[in-house]
């Protein structure tokens, strides 16, 4: 055996990989997207990641690491029965792990509270509470070691099920309380990611998580995605400044490159610049405020996004009892990195479905609130259906 270990200082993360050595022949895919899942088998910060595969009778596959709760592959069959990987993400734990040289959010399960918090400040039972300062000012993702950079615990009690826990210890990138929380992946038998997440804590905090698969239907990561067809269920959204950061204002996307209430490619949309949002964004990343949310409840049963490729044929619907989704074109791809099958990512390769309360909620007091008390439960439910259109 040879052991590597590599100390990514920038993360405070030890990882210790370790590699079996073989006569030279190739290990094969023990995956339907090429995976091989020893290259997920490690040690980071003293807990052991690995890939763990659902599946069911339909021809879906999702592959997910422990490390970070992500989703490393997720296969759906196309219009002519082919597999096709539609998420991004890398094809071994070291990448997932080194947030330095290639920093990503693939397919995270995010925590303790996804996007983003203004200026890292929240105010907690009448306590001001500085939190890191991750992106542009602000706390994106819990921080720069959220959960997503986390080992969950994990346990798959069937083909079609895993359940990842995570304690998250009061003061944890600067937020209170210990937080006990859960996310659990199903695939079902119509071809449905189901995800819900749970929490709970022992001192009132803030909790909003979500999963952040970058969506890519087409069949082929290496050419860009805008020609993907999104519908979005949603009257209105919160614009947002050149930080990224929401101002707090609600506006109607009627009349606007924000409305998507009926479907079209975002290509016929994603490059006017003459609107003033899209210009900061470099495309979009924006929260639509979802009508399937009212009075305080949201309906999982209605379909609240959903996106196509003409090429495959493959029609994703989402499904949540959030308010919100952040809709997010992969602005920032394009890095250079390599990534699953040595593939580099262009710009706007994908498209990411984000639940969640809206971005800097704790701050702004009349809308959704991401606050949990001792004795309460959070849950939050996203699901997403594949089939041919």
């Amino acid at each position: 055996m040879k052991n590597l270990t590599t100390i990514f200082a920038g993360m405070g993360l030890t990882v210790a990989i370790i590699a079996a050595c073989s006569s030279g022949a190739p290990t094969a895919p023990t995956t339907v997207s090429g995976l091989n899942a020893t290259a997920f088998d490690s040690i980071i910060n003293g807990k052991k990641t690995a890939l763990y595969t659902l599946k069911n009778n339909n021809g879906m596959e999702v592959c997910i690491t422990n490390f970070g709760g992500r989703v490393v592959s997720l296969v759906v069959p196309d219009k002519n029965g082919k597999p096709t990987d539609v998420v991004l993400g890398y094809d071994n734990i070291a990448q997932y792990a080194d947030a330095v040289n290639s920093p990503s959010d693939y397919g995270s399960s995010v925590g303790r509270y996804a996007n983003r918090i203004n200026q890292g400040k929240i105010t907690v039972e009448g306590q001001e509470y500085q939190l890191p300062q991750n992106n542009f000012g602000h706390c994106l993702h819990g921080g720069p070691t959220g959960w997503m950079y986390q080992v969950y615990d994990a346990e798959q009690p069937n083909d079609t099920t895993l359940i990842l826990t995570i304690e998250s210890p009061d003061g944890d990138n600067g937020f209170p309380g210990t937080v006990h929380a859960s996310t659990t992946y199903t695939v079902l038998s119509n071809n449905t990611l189901d995800i819900r997440f749970e929490a709970t804590t022992d001192k009132e905090t803030v909790v909003n998580m979500t999963n952040h698969n970058y969506y890519n239907l087409n069949g082929d990561l290496s050419k860009e995605g805008m020609n993907m067809v999104l519908y979005v269920n949603a009257d209105n959204y919160t614009p947002a400044d050149e930080t990224y950061m929401t101002t707090g204002e609600i506006l109607p996307v009627e009349g606007t490159p924000m409305d998507f209430r009926k479907a079209h490619a975002i290509e016929e949309t994603i490059n006017d610049t003459t609107f003033q949002q899209i210009k900061n964004a470099s495309g979009y990343d924006h929260n639509w405020c979802l009508n399937t949310y009212k009075d305080g409840k949201g309906d999982d049963t209605q379909v609240c996004a959903s996106l196509y490729s003409p090429i495959t044929g493959i029609f994703l619907e989402m499904f949540t009892n959030e308010p919100g989704v952040q809709v997010y074109t992969g602005n920032f791809q394009g890095t250079g990195i390599t990534c699953k099958n040595g593939i580099q990512y262009p710009k706007h390769v994908s498209v990411c479905l984000e639940s969640q309360k809206y971005p800097d909620s704790p701050n702004k007091k009349d809308w959704p609130s991401p606050y949990l008390k001792p004795g309460e439960k959070y849950y939050s439910h996203a699901a997403y259906k594949f089939s041919i259109k």
